[in-house]
């Protein structure tokens, strides 16, 4: 019967938020807002980068690959989870699920990645001033990028084998927004355990590691700013750090809720508030925070606006 069950398994059924289909089309009207506010947002910073020589700076060489990795990190979930809200349920395929998964954790971890660069970026801006422009190079930049994404695919291709080599039996309902690890956890049977450890290897690997390089980056940045006499020169030098110290506490606090702890109880409306924080508002809000508290991006788009007039 097991068997049986496990060969019937062959697509799954998300149906997170269908318990109130009333609120179906005012979800559905908010989270397309929220999108394409999202893909705008993240490809206008990109252009304002692109076309602003002042910006072509490795920090700002960063944030606008993590602007375009938003883009793609957002496109993977959000556009299936408005045919959720839309149609009041939707079914995946076994292959579409898989390459959902693979391809939200191959993003998800290049953000990781490229936060903690630009963590390190700062610390090299405000503790190695006079070797920056020696460490932090294009060739640096591009080979720190490379890296990211070849980790980036390491991870997902290791997380998605070990994830889809799960017996799954039962049920094949996903109460959740899209196929990710900890509703997959909850539809699996049998012996899992070496899977498992796998999958929590490279979560250990990704999250806590980049956060461990993000901390100690700004362990020594915080040392450096208490050093400098003025207060001025200090809320002038921590004010370059904000934003990102802002978009790193709102990313890593969510995902440390969602794959840092037991993921094998029943699926919780908390998850689910959680998981459309990480996957669509974040995405948003990051351009948002670089633009608002940014005095030289603020600048670089007054001078195109006023281009324009």
């Amino acid at each position: 019967m097991a068997e049986k069950n496990l060969t019937l398994v062959t697509e799954f059924l998300l149906v997170a938020f269908t318990d109130c289909p009333e609120w179906g089309l005012p979800l559905f009207l908010l989270f397309l807002f929220i999108y394409l506010f999202t893909l705008s947002g993240n490809l206008g910073l990109i252009i304002l980068i692109c076309m602003d020589l002042r910006l072509h700076t490795p920090m700002y060489f960063l944030l606008s690959h993590l602007s375009f990795m938003d883009i793609c990190y957002s496109s993977v979930t959000v556009p299936q989870m408005l045919v959720v809200l839309l149609e009041h349920g939707a079914v995946l395929s076994h292959t579409r699920c898989i390459a959902q998964f693979f391809l939200f954790t191959f993003f998800g971890s290049i953000d990781c990645y490229l936060l903690a660069l630009m963590a390190y970026d700062r610390y090299v801006a405000v503790c190695r001033p006079l070797l920056y422009v020696t460490i932090m190079t294009q060739k640096a930049l591009l080979g720190f990028v490379a890296g990211a994404c070849i980790a980036g695919f390491f991870s997902a291709v290791v997380r998605t084998v070990s994830a889809f080599t799960l017996s799954f039996c039962g049920t094949n309902e996903i109460d959740f927004i899209l196929c990710d690890l900890p509703p997959l956890l909850r539809l699996t049977c049998g012996d899992s355990y070496t899977q498992e450890v796998i999958i929590i290897v490279f979560a250990i690997f990704v999250i806590p590691a980049c956060i461990v390089v993000i901390l100690v980056s700004y362990l020594l940045i915080i040392v450096a700013i208490l050093r400098i006499p003025s207060v001025g020169g200090r809320t002038k030098t921590f004010s370059t750090c904000a934003s990102h110290l802002t978009t790193v506490s709102l990313f890593f606090g969510t995902l440390i809720f969602m794959y840092l702890r037991d993921n094998s109880g029943q699926a919780s409306e908390q998850d689910r508030v959680v998981s459309v924080f990480y996957t669509t508002v974040i995405p948003m809000l990051n351009p948002l925070i670089y633009s608002l508290r940014n005095k030289e991006v603020k600048e670089a788009l007054r001078k195109i606006l006023n281009r324009v007039k």
